[in-house]
């Protein structure tokens, strides 16, 4: 944790927060404050600042915060990504924020199993730890919005297009294609496949749709590192 973010159920007065849950431990036990030590803090999709310590007990923290700077910029990036298995989505969530992506798409596939949307990762709640858990990591305050689409046709033929615009769009796959470029300028679209990648069909709908196809070579990545891998090139 490199910044303490709160949410207005963890205010208790004019420019001071309460903390009374698992971060107690971590406060303590972990990062070891003690007593008016200072700390980054952040609001949840606000500004970043400096909290002090006032009081530390066996259940609870009680900071003061001042806030005074902005967040980080995101990137000009949506990502589109094929639904991974519930394990490897809950680390690419919190890579998502620490990365700084603003929009996150997921996808249905062939190759995406039908029980994955139904793992409990997807849920708001936990959802939300999972990015709130990258955006500490970050210093970050602003949540990425999540998107889901089950069916995988109507979302590239129907919502697809109008995602791109006019911005660049490019959808990575496994095979003899144009190498990724790096160092995109301006806003970008980014697709991602599944374990294995997209099926011939899948990937004719999106060069339909506007996207250029692109490979990261002869190796083959998991989705978790094909996604920084990707991110990490093209900014």
């Amino acid at each position: 944790m490199n910044t303490l973010l709160y949410s207005d159920a963890d205010m208790t007065g004019p420019g001071q927060i309460t903390i009374c849950d698992h971060r107690v431990l971590h406060l303590t036990n972990v990062l070891k404050v003690e007593v008016n030590q200072t700390l980054r803090v952040g609001e949840l999709n606000g500004k970043l600042g400096v909290g002090r310590i006032l009081s530390i007990s066996s259940d609870k923290i009680l900071v003061s915060v001042e806030l005074s700077f902005a967040p980080p910029a995101k990137l000009p990036l949506t990502l589109v990504l094929a639904l991974p298995r519930p394990k490897m989505l809950r680390r690419i969530l919190r890579a998502v924020a620490e990365l700084g992506v603003p929009d996150l798409h997921l996808i249905n596939s062939y190759r995406v199993e039908k029980s994955y949307w139904k793992t409990p990762a997807l849920e708001n709640d936990k959802v939300q730890e999972y990015f709130v858990q990258g955006l500490e990591q970050a210093r970050d305050t602003v949540l990425p919005r999540l998107h889901l689409h089950q069916r995988f046709k109507p979302f590239v033929e129907d919502e697809l297009p109008g995602l791109i615009g006019n911005r660049k769009a490019l959808a990575a796959h496994p095979g003899d294609y144009t190498l990724c470029p790096r160092g995109i300028s301006g806003e970008l679209l980014l697709v991602i496949g599944p374990e294995g990648g997209f099926i011939p069909y899948e990937v004719e709908k999106l060069g339909e749709a506007g996207c250029d196809i692109v490979s990261l070579g002869s190796r083959i990545l998991r989705v978790e590192n094909a996604v920084t891998s990707l991110i990490g090139r093209l900014f």
